[in-house]
């Protein structure tokens, strides 16, 4: 028997400790449109579904999340890499925005210009052209 199709990603998710903060740093800053947008009173907490190109990033603020362990890394989700045409524009686009990128550097393998930015709870986003 063959493996089902695991190649097409529905969705990322993510927990943050700051939901308006999160919601303005996704939604305001890096652009992505908004599915869904609830309030979960059972939960006391928010779930923000945003448009990716061909799937969806998930964002739940929850109360009181523990800190994500970064530094040295931890195993599991190491980071979101966003694809980009035009990584000089795009940094200088997150610059303007009081967003700190990474000095660019190439990859290794692939020779493409790349940087590593951070959301508001210090998760590592990747910018690769």
């Amino acid at each position: 028997m063959q493996p089902p199709d695991f190649s097409v990603i529905h969705h990322i998710a993510i927990i943050v400790s700051d939901y308006q903060q999160a919601r303005h740093f996704y939604v305001d800053i890096l652009g992505l449109p908004i599915i869904r947008e609830n309030y979960r009173a059972e939960r006391q907490d928010y779930k923000l579904d945003l448009q990716l190109a061909g799937a969806e990033l998930e964002i739940f603020a929850v109360q009181n999340p523990p800190q994500r362990p970064s530094f040295p890394e931890a195993a599991g989700l190491r980071h979101l890499a966003f694809k980009t045409a035009d990584i000089e524009a795009t940094v200088a686009y997150l610059t303007e925005h009081g967003v700190e990128c990474e000095p660019l550097r190439t990859d290794d393998f692939t020779g493409e210009k790349m940087t590593f930015f951070f959301d508001p709870d210090g998760l590592p986003l990747e910018l690769h052209e």
